[in-house]
């Protein structure tokens, strides 16, 4: 086989892979939107049934769905089966946003709303698209992953502020006082206020009273009914 022919190949490849990934996103919208309004729960897959965050993650869940809220998580096991497990316990909706991986990722079994996905890009927009709340337990690369893009995110206007929540002071510390001491004093990449665009605390009710803080439920449903975008976009024009 020829260089042209590779090429030839590799197009064609290319333009299947823009249909499946088109797919992802038409399936993902038409199932989020009918969810409603959502707080996005992140957090380690590791994370055993016999840790305490794995209690309070269940508690999140639970006190999500009391303010007829949704509960997002990426589908997994460990925070995100918490989470999804005190959605579905409480009678709430329970939506799991799993992804294809190289060692399965098995799929636990609290979800009313199960979306299957190939791309991590795809997904993230779904994660954030649909929530009026961020909680993040400790997790590894994928939830630091998801904090910063959140960050960026609302730190550039690319979508209105949301309350994001860190929970678990002892995991969370170290990292905050590094982007203080090392990003806003010593190399002045953020601004004082950027630490501003989120909460830490070790306490359940703390952490749902700040993600309702700025939602307002009568706004989201008149958008709703209107058939206006929900998602928290800055300017809506952008997307249309």
């Amino acid at each position: 086989m020829n260089n042209i022919d590779a090429l030839e190949r590799g197009f064609h490849a290319d333009t299947w892979r823009m249909f499946r990934i088109i797919s992802e996103f038409v399936d993902g919208f038409e199932v989020m939107s009918e969810v409603g309004p959502a707080v996005t729960v992140f957090g380690s897959a590791r994370t055993p049934e016999s840790d305490p965050m794995y209690t309070r993650a269940v508690e999140i869940g639970h006190k999500i769905c009391d303010q007829k809220l949704a509960v997002i998580t990426g589908g997994g096991p460990g925070i995100m089966e918490a989470a999804n497990r005190g959605a579905h316990e409480s009678g709430g909706v329970s939506v799991g946003l799993n992804i294809a991986l190289p060692l399965e990722q098995a799929p636990n079994p609290y979800q009313t709303h199960e979306l299957n996905f190939r791309y991590f890009f795809v997904r993230k927009v779904m994660f954030v698209k649909y929530a009026c709340g961020i909680v993040l337990f400790p997790g590894g690369f994928g939830t630091m992953d998801e904090f910063f893009e959140t960050l960026t995110l609302v730190q550039t206007e690319k979508i209105r502020r949301i309350p994001i929540v860190c929970f678990g002071t002892d995991f969370w510390s170290g990292l905050i006082d590094w982007m203080k001491q090392t990003m806003l004093e010593r190399f002045e990449t953020i601004s004082p206020e950027d630490l501003d665009l989120f909460h830490l605390t070790d306490d359940v009710d703390d952490a749902v009273r700040h993600v309702m803080s700025s939602y307002d439920r009568d706004e989201w449903i008149e958008k709703h009914k209107a058939g206006l975008p929900t998602d928290l976009t800055t300017d809506h024009r952008r997307f249309q």
